[in-house]
């Protein structure tokens, strides 16, 4: 059995592989070879936002049987999420002879899995890439959650859950929030539903469900006309508005300068191209991060508290 070195594996977004690649570039990590949505590079991991989940330790063996491979897998851990990219039959009779993984969808609000978990592929039948660290939870940094198809608005709320989950912290009953660019309401109604108190702020109107829902105020005004210095101090800032990048990022340093927030959870949107020197202003703002959420689209997600 043969061993390949390689420095760290990124997992793209699905559709999102070439601003991966680009990002990759940037950070002077760029990809040697790319295997469906995974990105292999030579260089020790890099601070990437827009994967998903990065491979920290990854091995590349060669393989003579499905029976060596399950072996040689479950000798390391016992955890183990495959991450298909090809040779799907040989790669399902592998994961049959190792443990099952239990991944099943969280139960909002429901703390992220602790245990470790391990990730792996077949670049080839006779080649096994691993990796047993790597920085998301979930299986190809994907957390599935037991949806609700009735109550919210839209399905803008899976989005706040992953937020939320990420960050290990939700609002809670007696804290306060504002939810900025709010219509129509589908982090309002994950707020509200969590027992917290929820001011919503938006020029047009909120679903009229979750206007009534107990908890919730609604204020039709601007995201951008509301004056911080001027506002009552919320424990939870969050954001989901439509803007442009700069103007999004202008937002943020105004409530972080006049200290009305204790956290804020922002949405970063692009209308065109991703624009990275936007993305490091934000990171640069002391207690701030971005990360590329599994709900995310064309945008990444702001995550900001006192440092």
């Amino acid at each position: 059995m043969s061993e390949t070195v390689i420095g760290s594996v990124y997992v793209a977004p699905p559709g999102f592989e070439a601003v991966l690649q680009a990002e990759l570039d940037r950070l002077g990590s760029p990809p040697d070879e790319w295997l469906g949505r995974l990105a292999l590079c030579s260089g020790p991991p890099v601070a990437s936002v827009r994967a998903l989940d990065i491979w920290t330790a990854p091995e590349m063996h060669s393989i003579a049987s499905i029976g060596e491979a399950a072996k040689l897998l479950k000798s390391r851990q016992r955890n183990w999420s495959l991450v298909p990219t090809g040779h799907f039959r040989r790669a399902a009779l592998i994961e049959e002879r190792l443990p099952p993984v239990k991944a099943a969808p969280l139960v909002f609000p429901q703390a992220a899995p602790s245990s470790p978990l391990g990730a792996w592929t077949l670049p080839a039948p006779d080649r096994l890439l691993f990796s047993q660290t790597k920085t998301s939870p979930f299986p190809a940094g994907e957390p599935r959650f037991v949806e609700d198809r009735e109550g919210p608005p839209s399905r803008a709320y899976l989005k706040l859950w992953e937020a939320c989950t990420r960050l290990g912290h939700w609002p809670v009953p007696g804290e306060t929030c504002l939810d900025l660019g709010a219509t129509p309401g589908g982090w309002t109604w994950a707020i509200a539903k969590l027992g917290a108190r929820v001011t919503a702020a938006d020029r047009a109107p909120l679903a009229p469900s979750v206007a009534a829902m107990p908890g919730v105020t609604f204020r039709q005004e601007s995201a951008f006309g509301l004056e911080p210095r001027h506002e009552a101090r919320v424990d939870w800032l969050f954001s989901d508005v439509i803007a442009y990048p700069a103007r999004l990022l202008t937002l943020a340093k105004r409530w972080i300068e006049a200290e009305r927030a204790g956290r804020i959870v922002m949405s970063v949107k692009f209308q065109g191209a991703t624009d990275f020197d936007i993305m490091d202003a934000f990171a640069a703002i002391p207690g701030g991060r971005l990360a590329h959420l599994f709900h995310n689209k064309h945008e990444v997600t702001f995550f900001w508290s006192p440092s």
